[in-house]
């Protein structure tokens, strides 16, 4: 495959390139999101009349703060789908990539090593996501396992396999 020359190891092949579903998914963690965006911004909105009943341009100071609450209930319903929209996933015979093109952060490619070790864990559905890497991302209490693979996507029984048969040879190599 063209592009991937100087990115994959000798004896490396691509053996499957899909993207994920780009709809936006409704989950519990994601309509909290919304409804504490929502009270942020409604609080944020009824200071500002508050403040403007008093005169003067203070209220102002409240925009910034309903600005924040708009997009905290924004961002929770749609970044997820966005970031999908904007994510390419590849798996060769011995890793899986995925590849992200997103405002600010820019192009990123990540690349998971498949091995006999590695976990898989597929969630079946009409759209599958297939996980096989974890990383901890900070929080204010300290961190959190955050679960990485391939979202939503339509094929995930097959991947799965293949990721499985990948699991397979390297084991059958370690034992020869």
């Amino acid at each position: 495959m063209t592009g991937w020359d100087d990115i994959l190891d000798p004896g490396e092949k691509v053996i499957w390139q899909g993207r994920p579903d780009g709809a936006v998914v409704f989950k519990p963690a994601n309509v909290m999101t919304f409804l504490f965006g929502l009270a942020f911004a409604g609080f944020a909105l009824f200071w500002m009349i508050m403040a403007s009943m008093a005169g003067g341009f203070f209220w102002m100071f409240g925009l910034i703060h309903f600005s924040v609450g708009i997009g905290i209930s924004i961002g929770g319903l749609f970044w997820s789908a966005y970031r999908r929209r904007h994510s390419w996933y590849t798996l060769t015979n011995r890793r899986a990539f995925i590849a992200t093109d997103l405002p600010l952060k820019g192009r990123s490619l990540h690349s998971y090593p498949i091995t006999a070790d590695t976990v898989l864990d597929l969630e079946e559905g009409a759209l599958s996501t297939l996980h096989f890497a974890a990383t901890l991302r900070r929080t204010k209490n300290g961190q959190r396992r955050v679960r990485l693979g391939f979202e939503r996507i339509a094929d995930g029984r097959a991947v799965y396999r293949m990721m499985r048969d990948i699991q397979r040879t390297e084991r059958q190599e370690e034992k020869a």
